[in-house]
Formats: C-alpha cells, structure tokens, sequence
C-alpha cells in the first residue's frame, strides 16, 4: 500500500497505481467532478496519472491558486487547434502560459491580425463545447520526429531533438489534435470554460534569434469566471488611461529620445515633481541617516573585491581612459550600485563598536544596461536614481535594524495612500557568495524579523517566502505595494549582506578590542525614484494631492480687467511657498479650464472685475464643476495648509 497525507494531515493508505481522480472519488463524487488535477509533494500532475509511492496529496479545484495556469495551458492549447482548422498548413511552436494569460507562436507565410480573432474565438468556443478529454501518450523519440516529420511541423521536430535524452516524450490529445507538451493538463477542454479573450499579436523570432524565422505570436488571457475577465479588462482600460508615458506628454513632464536610450529628459515640471519627492525622502531619513556621495565612475578591480564585475558585468556600463598609455591600460565601470562606494566611505578612518550602527544614504545615479526591447518608459530605464542606504551594524543589532527600516517603508508607503503590502523574503539562489553556514544564520534572523512584522501589523501585512529569489550576497525582504487600479509593484527591499564588507576588509573594533566584520544591510524605499514616480503617476493618474502636484494651483482670468489682481496674487501664492502659474492669455474662460484641467493642475484660483473688487477669489477643484467663493488670505491659508506634506504636519502636531 502506499500512504498519502491529505492537507488536514490525515493519512489514507491506497493500492500502488491508484490514480488522482479515483481518489478524488473515494473521498466524494462531487469532488471528483470539481478536480482539475494533483499536486503530490507539492509537483502538479495530471488526474489520470498513478500513484506509486509515498507523497503528501492535495487535488486542485477551480478555487485553487494553480487552477489559473492550468487553465491558460489548456487555453493555449485550444487556441493551435483552432488555428490549424481555420488555416490548415499552418505550424505550430510553443505556447506557455505568462503572467495574466498565455500566446501561441504560429508559422505562416501570411501574418494573423487582430482581424482575425473573431473567427479564432469562434472556433475555440466550439472546441471548449465539444468537451474532448486530455489523454497523455509517451512516444519514443523516433516515433515523435516521424509523425510530427510527416504532419510538415519542423519546429515540432527540432523541440523533439531538443528533449533531454534521459526525458519521456509526451503527447496529450484532446480529441482528433494532438501536441507535443510535459503536461499536466486538466481532464478535458471543456474545463476551459468561455471567460478568454484574446488580446493582441506580434511578431516574434523563433527562439529569440533574429536570423531564425518570423513567428506570429498571438497573446490572450484567461479566467476562472466572465466576472475575473471584465475586472481584468476593466483593469487594462484603467491602466491604459492612467499610461505615465502619456500623462507625462499631457502634464510637459519628461521624455526620451533615441540619443538618449533609457534616460530621461526631464522637462521642469517633471523635475519639480521628482525633486519633491526627494525632498520628502530626505526629511524621513534625516534623523537617523547621514546623507553621503560615492563616485560615478570606478576601477574595474573595485567591482571585482565586490563580486559585480563577475556576477553582474553584462549590466554594467565599462569604461576606457582616453589619458596617458598607464590610464589606457585601466578598465573603469559605471556604478550600477552604491554599495561598494558606501563600504569605502565606512573603511575610511577607525570605527568602534561605539559607532554602530552607521547607517548611510545616497540618492545615487546608477546605470545598468537593459536590452532595447525590455525599456518602458520610467519604469524601465537603464539611467536611474536609487533612494538607498547602507546600515553598518553588529549582528546583535541586525534585527533591531531590520524592523526599523520596515517601519520606515510602511510609513513611506501610506503617506502616498498604499496601504495594502506584502513583504516576502527571498532566500539564497543558486549562484552566490559566501559559506552556506552564514546563509543559515542571515535566513535564520531574517526569517523570525519576518514574522515579527506580521504579528507587529495584526495580520494587515502579508508575508511569505520566495525562494532562491535572494540577492547574490544575502537573502533579502521584498516589499510589494498594490495601488488604485489593484497592481502589484516591488519596490522596497531590506538585504542583509555578511559578505561584502569582509570581501573588502572592512571591520570595526569591538569592546574587547578584537577586530570584527560589520553586517552591512542594504535598504531602499522607493527603489528607483524615476520608476517610483512613474508608479506614483499611474496611481493618482495624475491627480496629485496638491503637496506633490508639480504646478499646485493656476490664477487665471476671466477678463483682462483681472490682470493686474492675477498678478498680485500670483506673486503672494510664491512667496508663500506655493508652486503656482499665472494665466492671463486673451482667451475664454472655459478654454483654459479645459487646458489647465488636462494638465491635471489640482486648483484654480479664478479673478475678474469682482474678485478684484472685493478681494475675493473663485477656487475651480480638479474634476469638480463647482466653484467656491472666498476671500484672498482665506484661499491662500487653505491652500498653505493642505500643500504641507504627510510627515510636515505629523512633525507640527
């Protein structure tokens, strides 16, 4: 017999050989009717697949969290039949499932469109309806290469060839068609269901090798219910709206150019945003940071004592002297981290116990080559500002620390209005430094620091585990955010580091006088501040609360016999401390409301011949229609108030 331990920890013995779906049915009829698949010993499996040996067994219903893969497997599946029958002849490639979807690569001398989805759709829902079951076959290799040979699939033939020899070929049919896939699948098509759609096309090279054939690729996405698909769609239409890229050509932020690949120009109003939340950042850290500067450009040998230049050199930006013969010689590189910097900065002069911790920030412009194809606007650039930092520490204080940076983040985190955070800590990778002795330790410490944070926030901050996510020196925590469409950004990280100040000799003198190596945790907020205000953009979708909005209010006209009081209370607003404009062009009232509004200015301050007269203004709000009527000092002292920043009025109360 063989012994499966269920979920709630029951164990049930079974005849070897027993399948996923017979024991489903043991337990009940129902369920066996729900199932979609097995885990066993947490690897997913198909239903039909039997049971051999030992394993902890759970089955995998609609609710559960795989259930989405399966189902955009099986969807991208359905979609390379679909397209076979409506275009015989044409051959199919890979089709994996992605993030919120799955696409198929298709080879055909005529490129699909999006026209083509309606007839594609149409056929997937008759396929779905026809409900064939999922049967696996394992083929020899001579068998698959034959067939597929035969069918005219040459792409099918080189995935086979491409198999490891000491791996089966499988084959799963769903009716008359048939594929070359690992698996698992779920019991039949029509499992599928109808919430699918797809999404787009685009070409792709076959194997990602431009002097391979074209493919088309075709994108969809799919759901467990019409319900998830709308709120999916419903997210994309939101998302497309609140696009950084086109709120910053609307608000004359930023822009990129091709002389400039990965860097942004920033236009004064951009650069007024991006120095504010700058300036926010400094005010948090300056009770407890010292604010520091490393150099741009550094000898490859530096990179090298860090372990960079061999575990992350194809990201770095190298460097050559155009000087003297001796300088011709030296490789220099530009920093993609502060990190190596801080260390010198904290070598430099005798430290003692007494000093520690030493904690050190840097808003440090950093490059690191992206490919072409992976740029996207602020969020991914390859010229970047990093809000980072660099604790020096004993071990004694390392999670005192670590819970301190995690209070810091929080705080940062609901000043702009996200509340809602996961923290996950991502363990050693395979590739690495250091002993596994000290991972166990920095994964031990880190472990308890995490569950500290959970129970300190009541079970409002999710935690979990990702691992071998961690960075090459240290196993680190990343802090996920969710804004106000619903997606999920990483940004902040806390990484504890044994490694690299050792690699560099750094040490402090402890109270007994021995020479020790400090911890050295590394810690960002915003991570990327371009990237962080690209997400903080799409966020508000451009409506700023007014302490971050870069214009914070215009004083327009509605007549030139207002021009002169415009002025007046233009000047006042700026020696107040406001970031205002004045608008006083010949032109109708409506006109500017409608300009200044997609500029997503928060206010504006509206004057004419009465306003003038009894030294009152007309406050217009961003997506109100309605005006409110008040005096001068009391619109200035309203505005004053609410354009202090979240951690202004905390230090006030």
């Amino acid at each position: 017999m063989i012994h499966l331990t269920f979920p709630d920890g029951a164990v049930r013995d079974f005849a070897p050989g027993t399948t996923g779906a017979e024991v489903a049915a043991s337990i009940a009829k129902s369920l066996a009717k729900k199932s979609l698949a097995v885990k066993l010993d947490g690897t997913l499996a198909d239903l039909s697949d039997p049971i051999t040996a030992d394993a902890r067994f759970e089955l995998v219903t609609r609710e559960s969290p795989e259930a989405l893969e399966l189902i955009r497997h099986d969807a991208a599946h359905v979609l390379a039949e679909a397209v076979q029958a409506l275009w015989p002849g044409t051959q199919v490639t890979i089709g994996p499932v992605i993030e919120n979807g799955f696409y198929y690569d298709f080879f055909r001398n005529e490129p699909f469109t999006p026209e083509d989805f309606a007839a594609i759709e149409k056929k997937m829902r008759e396929i779905i309806a026809r409900d064939a079951p999922f049967t696996k076959e394992v083929w020899s290799r001579d068998e698959a290469r034959r067939v597929f040979a035969e069918k005219g699939e040459a792409f099918k033939v080189e995935l086979v060839d491409a198999i490891p020899a000491d791996q089966s070929i499988r084959i799963y049919r769903q009716g008359a068609w048939f594929d070359l896939c690992r698996g698992p699948h779920m019991p039949s098509v029509g499992k599928v269901g109808t919430a699918f759609k797809l999404m787009k096309v685009a070409g792709a090279y076959w194997r990602g090798d431009a002097r391979n054939p074209m493919l088309t690729r075709i994108y969809g996405t799919a759901w467990r219910t019409q319900e998830e698909l709308d709120a999916y769609l419903h997210q994309l239409e939101e998302a497309e709206k609140r696009d950084h890229r086109r709120l910053g050509r609307e608000m004359d932020l930023f822009h990129f150019q091709e002389e400039g690949p990965g860097v942004v120009f920033w236009h004064p109003k951009g650069w007024s945003l991006f120095q504010n939340l700058v300036a926010y950042m400094r005010r948090r850290l300056r009770a407890d940071y010292d604010e520091v500067n490393a150099p741009q450009v550094l000898d490859k040998s530096l990179w090298g004592t860090s372990g960079h230049w061999g575990w992350y050199k194809e990201n770095m930006f190298k460097v050559q002297s155009a000087g003297t013969n001796e300088d011709n010689e030296r490789v220099f590189a530009l920093k993609p981290m502060n990190c190596p910097g801080h260390v010198q900065i904290f070598k430099h002069g005798l430290k003692s116990y007494r000093d520690l911790p030493m904690r050190l920030a840097e808003f440090g412009a950093v490059h690191r080559y992206e490919p072409s194809g992976a740029l996207h606007g602020l969020m991914r650039v390859r010229g970047f500002t990093q809000d980072d930092a660099h604790i020096f520490c004993t071990e004694e204080q390392m999670a005192a620390e670590c819970l301190k940076i995690n209070d810091l983040i929080l705080s940062t985190y609901a000043d702009f209005g996200f509340e809602e955070i996961v923290v996950k800590l991502s363990t050693r990778p395979e590739k690495r430094v250091g002993s596994d002795a000290v991972w166990d330790h920095a994964e031990e410490v880190m472990t308890q620091v995490l569950k500290t944070i959970e129970a300190q926030s009541g079970g409002r901050i999710k935690t979990g585990i990702l691992p071998g996510e961690g960075a090459f020196y240290g196993p680190k925590f990343e802090y996920t955010l969710r804004d106000a469409i619903g997606r999920e950004w990483q940004c902040g990280t806390t990484q504890v580091d044994f490694n690299l100040p050792e690699r560099f000799g750094a040490f402090y003198v402890d109270a007994d006088g021995q020479k020790k190596t400090p911890v050295m945790i590394h810690r960002a907020i915003c991570g990327s501040m371009e990237r962080f205000t690209g997400i903080l953009i799409e966020h508000f979708a451009g409506h700023f609360p007014l302490w971050l909005a870069p214009v914070q209010a215009v004083v327009t006209t509605i007549t030139s016999e207002g021009d002169d009081y415009a002025r007046e209370i233009a000047a006042l607003a700026k020696k107040a401390g406001l970031r205002v404009e004045l608008d006083v062009r010949n032109e109708k009232i409506n006109y500017k409301v409608r300009e200044h509004s997609l500029a997503k200015v928060p206010a504006l301050i509206v004057v004419g011949r009465k306003e003038a007269a009894e030294r009152t203004v007309s406050i217009r709000r961003l997506g109100s229609p309605n005006q409110t009527t008040l005096t001068l000092d009391e619109a200035l002292a309203a505005l004053l108030a609410e354009a202090q920043s979240p951690d202004v009025v905390r230090a006030a109360d």
